[in-house]
């Protein structure tokens, strides 16, 4: 028989965590509004449709909402290229929208974080048109060169560098007789940070958005935000990889003269004293995400360094890039303690396992082991970033050719297309079984969506007794909980598959969390390795194809963990119900 401890919430240490900023363990989703919900009925979706969905985001435990790029642009890398900084893309709004947006994250305490993108503006950009003109302010806001005699009196790129869509990073402009420099499209030209006017103008378009009410920005592309001088009148030349004799691949050449020159990082840091302006003013901390493809190293060093700060969240990409469908327990330790070894002890961790570049987690990773690396993600130390649909377990769904609207496939051909297509992972948001997938009302929307929208949805997994929505759900309310939010990690592994970590708090407890990679049933064991751990844990939450009720005792040692699974127990010491 049990007899229960007649105790308080409050005074069992175990409640929400009041120690933290609001970030430090900040549960992020990714919404790609494109895909998300579409209020006017034309299969786009918008920022009204952001807003009608925001209760959902607060009820799965969001903190913050990152939305993908919403500036005005002509759509050729949608949203990537953009006309107009300080205006919405029509198709999702206005700025009359937005408000609306901002004034109801804050109503329901929900942080919302926008997609910068400072890299490069549309060619239809305003700054563009003006420097092809070489008007006085604006004819140094881009990287033009004259480009380099051949020798028989015609002009060439004045380096052999590659862009990332293929082709020279060069393009000669008509107009103004030069080349100007694209680390991506042709239609993208890069910006040039060594002018101080555009570096004053990017911290403007920052505090444009701030006083509308945002709480930060994800920064997109940031190693390619430099390059290399110029030096007597051309550019270093990249050397050759081996790896590729396709001289228009970008793995054709290593990027030492157009990644990650010393002068990124100050730029950081200077964004950085922009959002810390802010900060100051209310004492609600503004918050910067950084995206780089680039060595750990690297990105450790957008943290800042002793003497000035710089994101808070530079995004870790370890296992979204390293862990694949066969990837061990083995494999996933390695991964997460490459981050923990790497990053300084006085900045938060974050984990990202997908978003909109990337296949999809039960897509690319398994869809049995869904559930397993979302609780992962949830129980890790600090920061988790969710993409749209991830919670309900949605899969990548394939695009025919002739629907395919991701421009890197679009520039391909109908036989390797889905190579370079991005579209299988922004499908329209399966909301419930009803037309479109609850997306939108219209007869057809801007890419098709999945087949399977009928049994896997939002409505559905809400209604069922256990879905991956429930485990995701119950596992962001217990992420709240001192343990996850403070407690240290020790992490080990038991032969090639079964993972097993303790998140422990002093004088409060602990919570054991166990991965089982492998497709076998799996005995935990865990007195073998942690020694001093109770022998029996309740169950808080499992992997759909658990079948042990949540709330259940278990004995830690007898327990047999089904294949491609995870679950989560706690121990409170002297708090527990005490088991007879």
């Amino acid at each position: 028989m049990k007899i229960f401890v007649p105790l308080l919430t409050a005074l069992l240490g175990v409640g929400v965590t009041t120690g933290l900023d609001w970030w430090e363990h900040g549960n992020f989703y990714q919404v790609y509004p494109r895909s998300f919900k579409d209020s006017d009925g034309d299969g786009i979706g918008d920022l009204d449709g952001v807003t009608e969905k925001l209760q959902y985001l607060k009820d799965i435990g969001m903190d913050g909402i990152w939305l993908s790029p919403i500036f005005a642009s002509p759509m050729v890398d949608f949203g990537y290229d953009i006309s107009d900084f300080r205006q919405i893309q029509p198709e999702y709004g206005d700025l009359d929208a937005f408000q609306r947006l901002a004034d109801k994250c804050k109503k329901l305490g929900l942080h919302l974080i926008l997609d910068f993108v400072p890299n490069h503006t549309s060619d239809q950009h305003e700054y563009f048109q003006l420097s092809v003109a070489k008007n006085e302010t604006y004819k140094d806001f881009y990287v033009w060169h004259a480009g380099v005699d051949s020798g028989n009196g015609t002009m060439v790129p004045p380096s052999n560098w590659v862009s990332l869509f293929r082709g020279s990073t060069w393009e000669w402009n008509e107009e103004r007789q030069e080349f100007y420099l694209h680390q991506f499209l042709k239609q993208q030209p890069d910006l040039n940070f060594r002018n101080p006017a555009v570096v004053e103008e990017m911290k403007n378009v920052l505090r444009f958005w701030l006083d509308r009410g945002v709480s930060g920005f994800r920064i997109d592309a940031v190693p390619y935000l430099f390059e290399s001088a110029e030096s007597e009148g051309r550019y270093r030349d990249e050397q050759l990889s081996g790896t590729t004799n396709d001289s228009e691949n970008p793995a054709y050449l290593i990027h030492s003269e157009t990644m990650n020159q010393p002068e990124t990082y100050d730029l950081i840091y200077q964004w950085r004293a922009v959002l810390d302006e802010y900060t100051k003013k209310d004492n609600i901390t503004r918050i910067m995400m950084t995206e780089g493809y680039t060595s750990l190293p690297k990105i450790i060093e957008f943290f800042g360094n002793s003497t000035v700060n710089g994101a808070q969240i530079p995004f870790n990409f370890e296992l979204m890039s390293n862990i694949h469908k066969t990837s061990t327990g083995a494999d996933f330790v390695g991964t997460v303690k490459l981050w923990l070894d790497a990053k300084p002890s006085d900045r938060r961790s974050n984990w990202v396992l997908g978003n909109h570049d990337n296949s999809r987690i039960g897509s690319r990773l398994g869809e049995n082991k869904i559930d397993l690396y979302n609780i992962a993600l949830q129980t890790l130390p600090d920061i988790a970033v969710t993409y749209y649909g991830e919670e309900i377990g949605m899969l990548d769904h394939l695009i025919p050719w002739n629907e395919t609207q991701d421009p890197a496939a679009c520039r391909s051909d109908a036989e390797s297309y889905t190579l370079y297509s991005r579209d299988p992972v922004r499908t329209p948001m399966q909301w419930d079984n009803g037309k479109n997938a609850g997306f939108s009302n219209a007869n057809s929307t801007w890419l098709p969506v999945a087949d399977n929208y009928k049994t896997l949805n939002v409505k559905v997994q809400d209604r069922a007794r256990k879905s991956h929505l429930k485990v995701f759900k119950k596992l962001t309310k217990y992420r709240k909980r001192q343990i996850l939010a403070e407690g240290d990690i020790d992490m080990k592994v038991s032969g090639d598959n079964l993972v097993v970590y303790k998140r422990k708090v002093d004088k409060v407890g602990y919570v054991v969390v166990a991965l089982n990679f492998g497709t076998e049933t799996a005995t935990l064991g865990l007195s073998n390795m942690f020694p001093q751990i109770n022998d029996r844990m309740q169950v808080i939450v499992s992997s759909k194809k658990v079948t042990t009720s949540d709330n259940a005792w278990v004995d830690v040692n007898s327990y047999q963990l089904v294949g491609e699974s995870a679950i989560v127990m706690q121990y409170l010491w002297g708090k527990n119900p005490i088991v007879s």
